[in-house]
């Protein structure tokens, strides 16, 4: 499999991935990004900003602001806090 195909395929596990918390199957949501980041790893890939930042490193679940996952601005960061009790900050810019 070549990369541009991986990294197709990974865009459309985000895809699924942001549709199935949508549907309210966090399950199916974490098996979608777990694929994909095994994907990214085997043909050494980064994963897109949008769906590294939206996915949770402590559970894999695809976080959806106001359903799975608390989002707050404190002192130039992001914060991010998902129903696991996983957080993620990312600096932001004015």
């Amino acid at each position: 499999m070549s990369t541009d195909i991986a990294a197709e395929r990974i865009e459309r596990l985000a895809d699924l991935a942001e549709g199935a918390v949508a549907a309210g199957e966090p399950d199916r949501s974490r098996e979608y990004v777990r694929l994909a980041r095994r994907l990214a790893e085997r043909h050494r890939l980064s994963l897109p900003k949008r769906f590294a930042r939206a996915a949770c490193d402590r559970c894999d679940v695809y976080q959806r602001p106001g359903r799975n996952v608390r989002v707050r601005v404190q002192h130039g960061q992001v914060v991010r806090r998902c129903d696991c009790g996983g957080t993620a900050r990312y600096p932001y810019r004015d």
